[in-house]
């Protein structure tokens, strides 16, 4: 199976067939050099831990948000996206979908127009439909990590 096929694969899992397809997802990843990530824990079981500490290992900045840690990843913390002074090339969110459109929003408003994605299992269609129609990338209930292991 080729890269393209896994890629094809992955995105059959997500709930969102509007996701950007997989030449778009290999460009995303290809493209992008720092990622702020909402929601990142502290707690090194938890994917929102896992994922980042991986995307880190591969080159990444990670940025953590999360208005509850300190330090995260040996970096400062910043409470929330707003927050956020630097421009950023994702934003990555690890919130429960009942609190994701916020931070959709939060992130539509950013000057430098980021890539949202949002982890699998998290959606806010509302948001996410309102983002693509303002003409941002965004990704939704897809993992971070199977996309860039896939490639």
């Amino acid at each position: 199976m080729d890269v393209l096929e896994r890629l094809r694969s992955i995105l059959d899992e997500s709930g969102d067939h509007h996701n950007p397809g997989p030449e778009a997802l290999r460009q995303i990843m290809g493209s992008v050099r720092s990622v702020a990530v909402v929601g990142i824990s502290r707690n090194p079981e938890k994917a929102a831990r896992r994922i980042p500490a991986y995307l880190a290992s591969k080159g990444y900045e990670v940025i953590p948000v999360n208005p509850f840690v300190d330090e995260v990843l040996g970096k400062k913390a910043v409470p929330s996206l707003e927050d956020l002074t630097g421009p950023v090339d994702m934003v990555l969110v690890f919130r429960p979908s009942e609190e994701a459109a916020t931070v959709v929003e939060a992130a539509m408003n950013r000057e430098e127009r980021p890539v949202i994605w949002l982890q699998e299992g998290i959606r806010a269609d509302e948001a996410v439909e309102t983002a693509r129609a303002r003409g941002l990338t965004v990704v939704q209930d897809l993992c971070t990590y199977k996309v860039h292991k896939a490639l």
